[in-house]
Parts: structure tokens; sequence; C-alpha cells
């Protein structure tokens, strides 16, 4: 199976565009698909403990769960320039969540056989 690696830019200002994001990541994992989530802009928010559960969406599965099932079995950064406008450090992360930056994020849409979503 290919890597995906997926980019949500959304955050509580458009919670259907984040739950996408989150619903395709999570079902990647549990397809067994090797998954890269990306969380940029206003999904930056969601790498702290607590802020993907304010995401209330009828109809949809809870984004701290979504993301939960990506954090255990894929990868989940932060971007970089992402956290700096929004004060994020390192220290305030989810366990396993990381931040780094554009050439990172490149670098694994790049991979041999990578697809990437942007969201």
């Amino acid at each position: 199976m290919r890597p995906l690696v997926i980019k949500s830019t959304s955050g509580l200002d458009r919670p259907e565009a984040a739950n996408q994001a989150l619903t395709v990541a999570a079902a990647a994992v549990v397809a067994g698909a090797d998954v890269s989530l990306w969380l940029t802009g206003e999904a930056a928010w969601f790498g702290l403990p607590g802020r993907a559960d304010e995401l209330e969406l009828e109809h949809a599965t809870p984004l701290g769960e979504l993301l939960e099932v990506v954090r255990e079995g894929g990868l989940v950064t932060v971007c970089t320039q992402c956290a700096v406008r929004r004060g994020i450090t390192a220290e305030d992360l989810l366990p396993g969540v990381r931040i780094a930056g554009a050439a990172v994020f490149v670098e694994e849409c790049l991979a041999p056989d990578a697809q990437a979503l942007v969201y």
C-alpha cells in the first residue's frame, strides 16, 4: 500500500473540511496505509490536548477519536510556521505529535508512490 500524506488547513473555522481530513486519515490507518497527517493553519490547534474535542459535527465521528487513531497508527505533524504564529511549542503538543516544516512535508510528498491530499 502506498504512503498517504494528508494536509489539513481547516480547524474550527471549517468543521466539515477538518472532519473529512481526519476521517480519511483514520480510515487509511485502519486500512493499513502508512499515513502522515499534517496539521496546518487553524488545524494546528488540534495538536494540543483537548482541542480536537472542541469540534462538534453532527453525524460525524468525534474529531478527538479520529486523531487518536491517527496518532496510534500514523504520524501527526504540526507545521513549524503555523505553530510559531500561534505560540505553540513542542512541549504543548499531544504525545507523539511533532513540529516540522515545509522541507519535511515536500520530502514526504515526493517519496516513491506517495499520494498527497489537501483539505
